[in-house]
């Protein structure tokens, strides 16, 4: 049998900078290190057509590792699309903070958007400066899950 291990979970964005700065300051996310790895080999990996320009920058958070990708080839990313809640695949990250509301708000200083409707009470959800689903869940919500196998 082979086991898995757990490595990062990649994200693309338009501007490198701003989501950097988006996920350090919004949700304590540290920097690990950034590549721009050879064309050629990305896009086969990628399925994608060269040229691309990915700068990928790593950040951890409790270790959970996210990739920002920036491709800055002209034409290389394509339009944004708003993807919802029920779409096969990746539907978002789910955060836990000290305070949902404080934390929000704090996400819109930096160029995110809150979505007023998922408010819960206990949690919601907010987009980041290019529309990546986010939960945020207060950090109690932890405390009352099952242990970790």
């Amino acid at each position: 049998m082979t086991v898995g291990v757990y490595n990062h979970t990649g994200q693309v964005v338009t501007d490198l900078d701003r989501s950097k700065r988006f996920y350090q300051e919004v949700f304590g996310f540290r920097p690990w290190y950034e590549i721009t790895p050879n064309d050629e080999l990305t896009a086969k990996l990628s399925c994608l057509t060269p040229p691309l320009g990915v700068t990928a920058s790593y950040l951890v958070l409790d270790g959970f590792v996210l990739e920002l990708m920036h491709l800055s080839a002209p034409g290389a990313s394509a339009p944004y699309r708003p993807r919802t809640m029920n779409e096969p695949g990746l539907t978002h990250l789910s955060i836990s903070v000290d305070d949902v509301r404080a934390t929000a708000a704090k996400a819109v200083e930096y160029g995110g958007c809150v979505i007023e409707e998922s408010d819960v009470g206990l949690a919601l959800f907010i987009r980041d400066p290019d529309g990546q689903l986010l939960e945020l869940l207060p950090v109690t919500y932890r405390d009352r899950l099952p242990p970790k196998p």
